[in-house]
């Protein structure tokens, strides 16, 4: 919304209550001539212009008026409280333009609309965020006569920016329509539903055993969003997540009850979605420390918090490579796991810098290790998609000095939803430079073939999932196995994460799995302990050569 939106509003005129007033401007828009009515201060001589007398004007609107339609008086209209409104009616006369100004009542019935505009959502008639904080401000404040409950209930739509990005933003606002009206089917009484912004609502409730109502409505909620909508003969599905907070349990303040309810809503969406969450305070404990994470992630660089470990990857009997595994021991809470802070470090867009030191150190590390051994670093999708990645990493692999053909860089298949054709060029820019790429996790998440088939892969890394239960699971042994069959038939190698008994390395050996890295080989270890591992020995069953195994020979455990 433009400046002049926000305070005028165009007007088609209305009745005069006192005389007018007229000013003339020259086509620069400095004043000339005030009539006595208007501002006796000013005289002939003012070099004031139209913007300094109606700061509120915004220029680029008036101007581009007068630019497409000279001919056509620009009419605005301003409220300014109490059913007052000043309007300004600018006309092209010649040399100049003269602005007239008229001050007006509106009449009740305007006024009713006007409130009814001011309060009211116009794209789905349901009461706007001003209005919400009136009636719970409102139903709070009679909590303490009349003994009930006030209930606040958070809603938010799942999945509705996908819906507004495909289908467009008219089935976006059809959408929200008929959101509203499936939320409106599902109160009773004086229940009252408001949108409060974008794909954002609340419900209001009041009375005796609020906690058990909410529950049920909530439930009811969420369930009637289990059902499609229909836009444009195309079935859309999203569903809703829910907050709720009761007062005056949970406050007894506005504030302090959105607080609440926003909490829950967190609680629901982190659960899962498409679920409604009462407000507890183990809730409020969890969004501090997670809070008081994410304040230490931004100084734990700058204070040597983070340290590496390194993981052996093991080719045939014989050490490849180390895998480098981020760690972070926190002063106060001790060691944080990589999948609590790493997601924290990539919306606070800290991954970038982590990340380049990361790199750095683990190529460094990797000079002390015998000329043939690879260093593995995981890049995360915050990381892929800044810009001048790859000038990064080959300033770094220059700086340090390691060759680019030791550094193996592993994606998961996240890296790849979004920004294709950047994604391929990024990755063939790594690989021209003799850099190595690994899919990681590979068959954990989307696992689109068209991946294979378009990016330049080294190396397929087989998730533990599907390692764990190898022995046991029939399913897992014919995932595995595709996967070897497949990766090896498109000139791919294959690493499996994971590996813990001899009994895996034994059956992966025998598919031909080019390298095993996992606690039956090693934990992660310290650089420190790196040099004592390396001088012992690993004794691992020889590799099978990969060809000499065929589909038909595979036997189950």
């Amino acid at each position: 919304m433009s400046k002049a939106q926000s305070s005028w509003q165009r007007s088609s005129g209305g009745t005069s209550d006192c005389a007018d007033k007229l000013t003339i401007f020259d086509r620069q828009f400095k004043l000339v001539d005030v009539t006595a009515t208007v501002q006796t201060s000013v005289s002939r001589e003012s070099d004031l212009s139209l913007w300094e007398i109606y700061p509120e004007l915004d220029r680029t609107s008036v101007l581009s008026h007068f630019g497409a339609t000279p001919d056509q008086p620009l009419r605005l209209s301003r409220d300014l409280g109490a059913g007052a409104f000043r309007e300004l009616a600018i006309h092209a006369i010649g040399d100049f333009y003269g602005v007239v100004q008229t001050h007006r009542t509106a009449d009740e019935t305007e006024r009713m609309a006007l409130l009814y505009q001011a309060t009211h959502d116009p794209l789905t008639g349901l009461p706007n965020r001003r209005q919400f904080a009136r009636d719970l401000s409102a139903a709070l404040t009679a909590i303490s006569s009349d003994g009930n409950s006030v209930s606040l209930m958070q809603l938010d739509l799942d999945d509705f920016k996908p819906v507004n990005d495909t289908l467009g933003h008219p089935a976006g606002d059809k959408l929200l329509q008929l959101a509203a009206d499936k939320i409106k089917e599902c109160l009773v009484g004086k229940e009252s539903a408001y949108r409060l912004a974008g794909d954002e609502f609340a419900v209001i409730t009041s009375g005796q055993d609020q906690r058990q109502r909410t529950s049920e409505l909530g439930d009811a909620l969420v369930h009637a969003f289990k059902r499609s909508f229909t836009i444009d003969g195309i079935s859309v599905f999203v569903g809703l997540s829910v907050g709720i907070s009761i007062a005056p349990g949970d406050g007894s303040d506005p504030e302090t009850l959105m607080k609440a309810s926003d909490i829950a809503l967190y609680a629901a969406k982190k659960e899962g979605r498409g679920r409604a969450s009462a407000f507890d305070v183990a809730m409020l404990q969890i969004i501090e420390q997670r809070e008081l994470l994410r304040r230490s992630l931004r100084i734990a660089l700058e204070k040597d918090q983070f340290s590496i470990e390194y993981q052996p990857i093991a080719e045939g009997n014989r050490i490849f490579g180390f895998e480098a595994l981020l760690r972070w021991q926190h002063p106060l809470l001790g060691e944080i796991p990589p999948a609590v802070f790493i997601p924290m470090a990539e919306t606070d867009g800290l991954m970038s810098e982590i990340g380049h030191w990361v790199l750095e150190n683990a190529c460094r590390e990797a000079l002390n290790w015998p000329a043939d051994y690879i260093v593995a670093v995981n890049l995360s999708p915050a990381e892929f998609l800044v810009s001048g990645l790859t000038d990064r990493i080959s300033q770094i692999l220059d700086t340090v000095g390691l060759a680019s053909d030791r550094l193996e860089l592993e994606i998961t298949e996240g890296v790849l939803l979004e920004r294709t054709v950047n994604n391929l060029d990024t990755l063939n820019t790594l690989s021209v430079l003799g850099i190595r790429i690994a899919l990681d996790d590979f068959g954990t998440q989307y696992s689109s073939l068209s991946y294979l088939k378009n990016f330049p892969f080294d190396t397929l890394k087989i998730d533990k999932y599907f390692v764990s239960d190898l022995e046991t699971n029939a399913k897992s042994q014919a995932i595995v196995r595709s996967v070897i069959v497949l990766a090896h038939d498109l000139g791919m190698e294959v690493a499996a994460e994971g590996v813990e008994t001899t009994e895996q390395v034994t059956w992966l050996r025998g598919l031909g799995c080019d390298r095993l890295q996992g606690y039956a080989i090693s934990k992660p270890m310290p650089p420190s302990a790196i040099n004592s591992f390396m001088a012992g020995s690993v004794s691992l069953p020889e590799t099978v050569p990969r060809r000499s195994i065929t589909p038909d020979k595979y036997t189950r455990l």
